[in-house]
Parts: C-alpha cells; sequence; structure tokens
C-alpha cells in the first residue's frame, strides 16, 4: 500500500505515537516514508506538533507535512472558522497525499480525533479524503472499558461509506492490563469486522528515539511491517475463559 489513513476512536488514545512506529518499521525497512497531518490544533505556531513528534521518533529520514495549523484544541472546522482561516478540504489532503506518493514508498495520513471529526462547515471527515485516495484505514483505539462501543461504531461508519479497514492498533497496551482490557483482546476482532494489528506498550511515546524504533517492529504485525504475533499476544493476554 502507498497511502495508510491512521484515525483514532477519540482524543489521546496513542495514535501519533502508533503513526510514529509504522513510519519507523518502514524506514527501518528501507523504506521512503511521509507522514502528513492535514490539520493540527491546540498548538501555537513555532511550537512542535503530531508530525514534529513522528520525526523524533522515528528519525529525520522521515518527511513531515502539516497542512494547516490552528491554535485553540477544537475539532478543526470549528477552530478553524474561529480563527477566521481556510479550512482544510478533503480535496486538500488527497492532492497533498498523491504528490507525496508519487516521491515515496509510504504515506500516512494522520487525522485529528476521530474519523468523522469535522474539517470544515460543510461536515466533511477524514471519511471524505480515504475515500478520495481510494487508501485503506488504520482504526487506533484503546485498551480498556468503552472501546468496544467506539471501535464498533468505527467500523460501521467505514462500511457504510465503502471504507476499506486494515484492522485495529491498540494504541496504549498497559504493563499491567485489567480484566476489560484482556477481555477485549479477544472481543476487538468481532466488533471490528477486522483482525487486531498491533498493541504499542503504554508509554512508549517517552522513550529515547533509538530505543522507540529498535522496539516499533515488535508492536505491530506482518501486514504492517513489523513482527508481533496477535496470536500468541491474545494467548498471553485474555483470561483463561478465552482460551
Amino acid at each position: 500500500m502507498t497511502v495508510l489513513v491512521v484515525t483514532g476512536t477519540g482524543t489521546e488514545i496513542g495514535k501519533t505515537v502508533t503513526t510514529a512506529a509504522l513510519a519507523a518499521v518502514a524506514v527501518r525497512a528501507g523504506r521512503s516514508v511521509a507522514v502528513l497531518k492535514p490539520a493540527q490544533t491546540g498548538v501555537a505556531p513555532g511550537e512542535p506538533g503530531d508530525v514534529d513528534e513522528v520525526v523524533r521518533l522515528a528519525g529525520d529520514a522521515v518527511t513531515p507535512v502539516e497542512l494547516a495549523r490552528f491554535p485553540e484544541p477544537l475539532a478543526p472546522g470549528t477552530a478553524a472558522a474561529r480563527a477566521g482561516l481556510d479550512p482544510v478540504r478533503p480535496a486538500h489532503v488527497a492532492e497533498a497525499a498523491q504528490k507525496l506518493a508519487a516521491s515515496h514508498d509510504l504515506v500516512l495520513v494522520e487525522g485529528a480525533g476521530g474519523l468523522l471529526v469535522h474539517f470544515d462547515e460543510r461536515g466533511s471527515t477524514l471519511a471524505d479524503a480515504a475515500r478520495l485516495l481510494g487508501a485503506p484505514v488504520v482504526v487506533v483505539a484503546q485498551a480498556g472499558l468503552g472501546t468496544l462501543n467506539a471501535v464498533q461504531l468505527t467500523a460501521e461508519a467505514l462500511r457504510a461509506r465503502g471504507l476499506e479497514q486494515a484492522g485495529v492498533v491498540i494504541g496504549s497496551w498497559p504493563a499491567e492490563p485489567g480484566l476489560a482490557e484482556r477481555c477485549n483482546v479477544g472481543d476487538l476482532p468481532g466488533v471490528a469486522g477486522a483482525g487486531l494489528l498491533g498493541a504499542v506498550p503504554a508509554g512508549a511515546g517517552g522513550l529515547e528515539a533509538a530505543d522507540f524504533r529498535a522496539g516499533a517492529g515488535s508492536w505491530v504485525g506482518p501486514e504492517l511491517g513489523g513482527g508481533w504475533d496477535a496470536a500468541e499476544f491474545a494467548r498471553r493476554t485474555r483470561p483463561p475463559e478465552y482460551r
């Protein structure tokens, strides 16, 4: 795949760190990688944004592109309107991603928040950009309570729009998972209608860059270029009644 869209089931769930892991794995495999952030919100001019964090973790071989930046931590459409700035449109995202794909082996398009967060006053979303690109979508999800509902809603929204879901990555897997997290490992593929593609350890974004790059391949599965084994992860983590 040339373009891969990365969305979340909400905010602060590990989407940027997951994107960095995907980029690090691809770079380590010798692929050229670009990361496209259509709309960065809640970050002042000159401050590092999500694409900067990806480069910090995955390495400066990654090409970072940010289409627009809005200062308030709001949905991109609302933030653009309040700032009196032009919003990002799905066509802008698709055009930028296609240009990057012409010179890179992999383009990762990282959304803001969830799949249906509005880009503009028309209600355009990341899903519209994914449709224009014909790109598969990786869903980054929480590990604990509430994630099954959010993942199923996202999966249904993808199917309703004829979009391909590549699978689910758990964005922040705790060092000591509780019963809910462990049960969710067995339930997530069913509600998503797609497989688990990885589990990024909680706190991975705080690792030294070299350690992050060395570990990234063990956090995502072969579909994403890594060596993470979904069946083995399920065997180790799920409660006995699921085995």
